[in-house]
Parts: C-alpha cells; structure tokens; sequence
C-alpha cells in the first residue's frame, strides 16, 4: 500500500482514534455537515481554486474553528464532494470525525491541495440533492444532519430540485444553500438582480428543513466570508436546539467537578 500524503495523515490518525472509540463516537455523534460545491462549467479553473481555497479559509477562520472543536465528546462529522453533470459527483474528503485541531487541520490541508478533476460542463442539482442526501443516510446517528449545497446557476440536467425536494421533506434532513453571483458583472444593478433571482430558486426549489436558509456571495471573491457566515449559523444553531438536556450531559462529562 503507497504512502498517505502528508496531508491526510492527520486524516488517517483521526479514524485510528475514531475506531478505538467507535461506541462513543458514534453515539455522540452532534451534527453531520455533507457539503456539495459546484464544479460545472460554469466554474473556471480560477473559481474552482478560489471556492476550494474559500472553504478551507472557512474552516480555519476563529469562530467556526471554535465551533467545530468545542464539543470533543459530540463531535462533528465532516464530508466533502463534488458535483455538476448527471455522472460527475464525487468525494474529495470522505467522512471525517473532527475529534481535535489537528484532525480539522488535516482537512483545510487536503482541501487546499486538491486539484481539478475533468468533469463535465452541465449542472444536475436535483442529483446533487439526492448525492448528498445519500451520504448523509449514513449518519443516521447524528443529532443533527446538515447538506451545504453551493452552485452558481440553476439545474439544467437530470431531475428538477422541485421534484426531488419533496423527497428529503420528512427525512430530519436539513439542506441549506450558498449562492454563488457572477465574478465581473457589466453593471452593479445586474450582479444584485442576477443573485437575488438565483437566491430566490434555491428558496424555492432546494433548500428544506426547519430553519434552513440561503447564503449569498456576490462572487467566488467573496465565497470565504459567506462560507464562513453560514457555517458559523449552522454550527451554533445546535447549541440551542432540542437536544440541549444532551449538551448538558456532554458538558458535564468533560466537566466532572461542576
């Protein structure tokens, strides 16, 4: 077997200490955070580096870092993939336990050194529903289950949204969504009517969920700031959630004097 790159060796580390603890882990699972990005043609080889380097940026910025590693005994479980024509989903981080700071900084490392694949040019966003929504059946244990979707445009191949979105209605499933805006707009006004028009197809057609919401970056210039602001709201929207009596025993186990 080859050696691991450096950078997921963190990553390989992590799902020792995962499977020694499995019981634990498993059962406190808090939130499960699937996260789709758009690589369809409408995103260049620049605004591919600049959302993958966006989310990494995310990840490492003070307050979601605080987030994700503030509750060692509930972790969150972190999955990455790709998505934009109907056979071009893939997984570039699969699911991660984010147990300490050196597990969440082998993520922002592997993500950061993650390279274009070829794929192709259409957008199938009701297939990237489902794709999430797959991995996510998978954590069936998590109190919390979360797919982030970012796309830049409407669906264009494969199911509609519309039609797929009463599927996940019911499940427990919560989807929210980061709409991307056009890089160099003509005019202002246009850039805000063009994001504002997309913002309101995902409300209807794809996010679902009590609370669920959309984000808006005027550009991939701006994807790190609005990745960094909806994860922050996804993240702290559990600590006041049903599960509070659970966050209690959580607190009082890593707290035995209190």
């Amino acid at each position: 077997m080859s050696a691991l790159p450096s950078s997921l060796r963190p990553l390989a580390v992590a799902s020792v200490v995962i499977g020694v603890f499995a019981g634990t882990a498993m059962a406190e699972c808090r939130q499960a955070l699937a996260m789709g990005l758009d690589v369809s043609g409408s995103v260049d080889a620049r605004e591919y580096r600049l959302q993958m380097d966006g989310l990494a940026a995310a990840l490492n910025s003070p307050k979601v870092r605080q987030a994700l590693t503030i509750m060692p005994a509930a972790p969150v479980d972190l999955l990455v993939y790709e998505w934009s024509g109907p056979e071009d989903q893939a997984v570039i981080l699969p699911w991660t336990t984010v147990v300490d700071e050196a597990t969440l900084d082998g993520i922002i490392a592997h993500l950061k050194a993650t390279e274009r694949r070829q794929a192709t040019p259409g957008t199938a966003l009701g297939l990237a529903m489902r794709e999430g929504v797959s991995h996510l059946a998978t954590r069936a244990h998590c109190w919390k289950r979360t797919l982030d979707l970012s796309g830049d445009g409407k669906s264009n191949l494969g199911p509609r949204p519309v039609d797929v979105k009463p599927e996940i209605e019911g499940t427990g499933i919560t989807i929210n969504a980061l709409v991307v805006g056009a890089d160099a707009p003509s005019f202002g006004d246009v850039r805000q009517a063009e994001i504002g028009a997309l913002g309101r197809y995902f409300q209807a057609n794809v996010i679902v969920g009590s609370g669920s919401f959309v984000e808006f970056a005027l550009g991939f210039e701006d994807y790190a700031k609005a990745m960094a602001r909806k994860l922050e709201r996804e993240l702290e929207t559990l600590m006041f959630s049903r599960n509070a009596p659970r966050l209690r025993k959580i607190r009082s186990l890593n707290n035995p004097d209190q």
